[in-house]
Formats: structure tokens, sequence, C-alpha cells
């Protein structure tokens, strides 16, 4: 019993912290139930389908892929060209995961067949990948768009006549999804629609892990090699989980920004990973093992600190940045102690196989003890 709890403790330490820590702040903040109960409902149905789109290449072993930010940057060129149009409603944002699902392909191919050039190291490449095709976005944003991609709405435009302002006004979507099927439970207002098509993401993950491909990818997540020996083409099967991955990540960024109703066209996109990556592993996740249940404990211990934390830092110091920081600071950190705890896993695993080959040719008598 003590060892299964003592296994038990150190698989969920993460998100044991984050309980204790909200259970501390949450009272010290003064915030009612009803503002944090529609808060954290809020940012379910604004994050939900970004976190969820981690999961993928992690079935595929691939970690956790950082490169959702190429995505984001697809949906928000989507978004671009849908407000230039002025397409608004429903079709308006329908039309603009269209749009970003083909560059969101392209930008997933490309992520793949690098990664598939730096196995076991996907994490760190898909990072710095990140930032390489964030140039050429703000190249294209800044200086191709009304220049050589036409625009004709001139207020998205800066006043020298091309690129593309820092901020956008996504007035023509702005809560499209969120208030499609209004419902509201005492003073808390719930998006029926957004959750159902998370509801619907979740059963296409669940669908997905049982199909000829998911198991495919599962094999190559356990052992790469082996895979590959069973006849399953591994580098293909890899490039189509970052392609998957991408093309929801796309998605995400459209459902995330039509809730918030503006676009920073230059940096929406920057924190997505980072803060999509965080709430999963404070979820419980890993490196290598990601659920469903994980992606939805993560988002709400995460964005209930982001919400408690500036106020509680407040009353307790008299200085709310203090919770800033501590949220930022925690952001960067979980991933360093995630990361850190798996490579640790990784080398005690190392050692045990050793030592117990070493026990099992001792007793076999080849080798001297």
């Amino acid at each position: 019993m003590n060892k299964n709890l003592k296994k038990f403790l150190i698989n969920n330490a993460v998100p044991i912290i984050f309980i204790v820590f909200s259970i501390m702040a949450i009272p010290v903040s003064g915030f009612s139930s009803d503002y944090l109960i529609q808060e954290m409902i809020i940012r379910l149905g604004r994050n939900s389908f970004l976190v969820l789109s981690l999961l993928i290449p992690i079935i595929a072993g691939m970690g956790l892929n950082f490169g959702i930010v190429l995505g984001a940057m697809a949906g928000q060129i989507g978004l671009i060209f849908i407000t230039d149009w002025q397409v608004a409603g429903v079709s308006g944002m329908i039309l603009a995961m269209i749009i970003s699902t083909p560059i969101a392909i392209i930008l997933g191919t490309l992520g793949g067949l690098v990664l598939n050039k730096a196995k076991g190291r996907e994490m760190v490449t898909s990072y710095i990948l990140g930032f390489f095709i964030n140039g050429v976005y703000q190249l294209i944003v800044l200086y191709g768009m009304g220049k050589i991609i036409p625009i004709t709405n001139k207020s998205i435009l800066l006043p020298r006549g091309y690129g593309i302002r820092n901020a956008i006004d996504l007035n023509n979507i702005r809560r499209v999804l969120d208030d499609l099927i209004p419902l509201k439970i005492g003073n808390i207002s719930v998006p029926v629609a957004t959750f159902i098509l998370i509801a619907l993401l979740c059963l296409f993950i669940i669908w997905f892990r049982k199909t000829k491909l998911g198991q495919d990818m599962r094999a190559i997540g356990q052992d790469m090699e082996v895979a590959r020996s069973s006849g399953i083409n591994v580098e293909k099967t890899r490039i189509i989980s970052i392609i998957i991955s991408t093309i929801l990540a796309s998605y995400g960024q459209i459902i995330f920004l039509q809730n918030i109703g503006t676009m920073n066209t230059y940096n929406s996109h920057e924190q997505i990973g980072m803060f999509s990556i965080a709430a999963l592993l404070i979820g419980g996740a890993s490196v290598i093992k990601a659920t469903i249940p994980n992606a939805f404990v993560g988002i709400i211990l995460f964005h209930l600190m982001f919400v408690v934390s500036p106020r509680a830092g407040k009353e307790l110091i008299g200085q709310a940045q203090i919770g800033e920081y501590f949220r930022v600071f925690i952001s960067y950190g979980i991933i360093a102690l995630s990361l850190a705890l798996h490579s640790w896993k990784e080398l005690k695993e190392k050692e045990r196989n050793r030592t117990a080959l070493r026990e099992s040719l001792q007793k076999d008598g080849k080798v001297e003890s």
C-alpha cells in the first residue's frame, strides 16, 4: 500500500502541488465561486482544442509538440483573409478553417520532415522550428500582404499601404461559436457549441487511437525499430502525426481568437505552445504519456492559477505583479521540471535494465560477480 501510494504521489506530484496551491490561494484572492466557475468555463472552451492537439504526436513517441505554433500561424492567416473579405458569423469562422487547412498541411509536412531528421530531439527541434517559421510568417504578413498578396480592406493595413496592423478587430466572428447555442445556468454562461466541438474532438482522438494508423503510431511510440521491422513506415507515420496536430492547432487558434475577439497579428501565437504544454503537464501528463483527462484537469489548474495568483499576490504583498511573475515562472518551470524528470526516469530505467541483465548473466555463470 505504501509503495503504491509513493508511486501515485511521484506520478501525480505536479497536479497535487497545484491543487494545494489553489486551495490556499482562492480564499486569499477573495473571488466569488460564481466568478471562478465562469472563468474556468470560458478558459476551458478557449484553450481545450489547442491542448488536445498535442496528444497525437505523444502517441507517436514524438514528445511535446512545441510546433503547434505553426498551426496557430496558419489559423491566423485564415482570420486575416476573412477579415479582409468581411465574411461574418459561423460561415466566416468555417472559411477561416478551410483557408488555414492547406497552410497547416504544408507546415505540418515541413515540420514532420525536419523532426524525422532529429529523432530523439523532437521537442527542442520543434521549438526552434517555431522561431524559424515565425520569421517567415512575419515577413509575409508585414511585407507581403498588401504588396504581393492583395488586401482590399484598408482598415487592416498599415498606413504605408502594405503590411497588416499590429491588432485586428475580429468583430465579424467575435464569440460566434460561443454564443451559437446560448445556455445560462444562474449567473453562469455556458458556450454549448464550443463544448460540443471539443467533445467531437475527444471522440475523434478516442476513435483514432483504435484505427490502424493510431495503432501504428502507438507501436512507433513504444519502439521505433520494432515498429519498422514489423513493416510500419515509421517516417511517413510520424509526419502524419505532426500534420494532424498542426491542423488541429490551426482550428484551436481560430476558436481561441473568436472567443477573445481581437488578434494581435505578430505575437498572438507566440506563447500558445508554451502555455498549452504547461497546462497538459500540470494535468499529470508526461513526455511519453498523455490522456484527454490530463488536458482538462491541466487547463483548469493552470488557468485557475492564472486568475487567482495576481489577486493573491496583491492581497498578500500589495503587488499584483508578483502573481504575474509567479505564473510565468511556473509556465517555464513546469516544462523544465517535466523534461528533467523524464530524463531522470529514463536514466533510472536503463540502470535497472543493466542491473537486471548483469544479475541474470551472473546467475547463468556467464560473467563473474
